[in-house]
């Protein structure tokens, strides 16, 4: 199909008819697919906001983690947030996941009113405490290196279960969330597979730069989570 924007709405449209269990972004940008993704009446929208979920693999760290979002939502409000991690966990436990451990990152580790991503982060935090947000354990906030090093939170003194030990790392907005992104693939050769979840089905959206491989993941990980719900 020639046109970007007819191809979009027709893979929505296959989604309706029970046709197809996911989508694919193809050679498109990326707001030609999400427009119909998103339209209100004929799109495929839950009620939550939509986010990038991505699995990383990094050289040195114990587990496969996931960074959320560096590709969807840009500047998310708490509530956004809530959403962000409710979609995150829901896609882990389709993957056999039990309670995973959530670190809401910032620069410090510390409250500081002056810092609106450590006020929300602690929020979600309390959330979680409250039993608001099931089915994990959230943290917040804390800073990168006691989320994924756990000689280093000994060190500056930092003692909760998931420093050193993090499954999702929560980022506060788009820009952190797509340098850390890229810091993994590029700086650090770690590999990654993604794609947008809060659809009706997983929306695989890679970049333009992404590896065949990458894509290959990516698929493999949206049908995984589309047989397992």
């Amino acid at each position: 199909m020639p046109d970007p924007d007819e191809a979009a709405a027709k893979a929505v449209a296959l989604i309706h008819e029970g046709k197809g269990d996911f989508i694919m972004k193809g050679k498109m940008e990326t707001s030609q697919i999400l427009k119909p993704v998103v339209n209100k009446e004929t799109g495929l929208g839950t009620g939550r906001v939509m986010s990038h979920f991505v699995l990383d693999e990094l050289p040195y760290y114990h587990k496969l983690i996931v960074t959320t979002d560096g590709g969807m939502m840009t500047y998310p409000t708490l509530e956004q947030k809530r959403d962000i991690i409710v979609n995150t966990v829901e896609t882990l436990k389709a993957l056999g996941y039990e309670n995973p451990k959530i670190g809401c990152v910032a620069c410090v580790e510390k409250v500081n009113p002056k810092m609106p991503e450590t006020v929300e982060a602690r929020q979600l935090q309390e959330m979680n405490e409250r039993g608001e947000i099931k089915d994990c354990t959230v943290c917040g906030p804390i800073s990168l290196d006691i989320a994924l090093d756990k000689s280093i939170a000994e060190v500056k003194g930092f003692d909760h279960p998931v420093a050193g030990d993090a499954d999702v790392i929560l980022v506060p907005n788009i820009q952190v969330g797509n340098v850390l992104g890229k810091s993994i693939t590029v700086i650090s050769k770690g590999r990654m597979a993604g794609f947008i979840v809060g659809a009706q089905v997983p929306i695989v959206m890679t970049s333009r730069g992404s590896s065949a491989e990458e894509k290959f993941l990516s698929l493999v990980l949206a049908a995984a989570v589309t047989a397992a719900k």
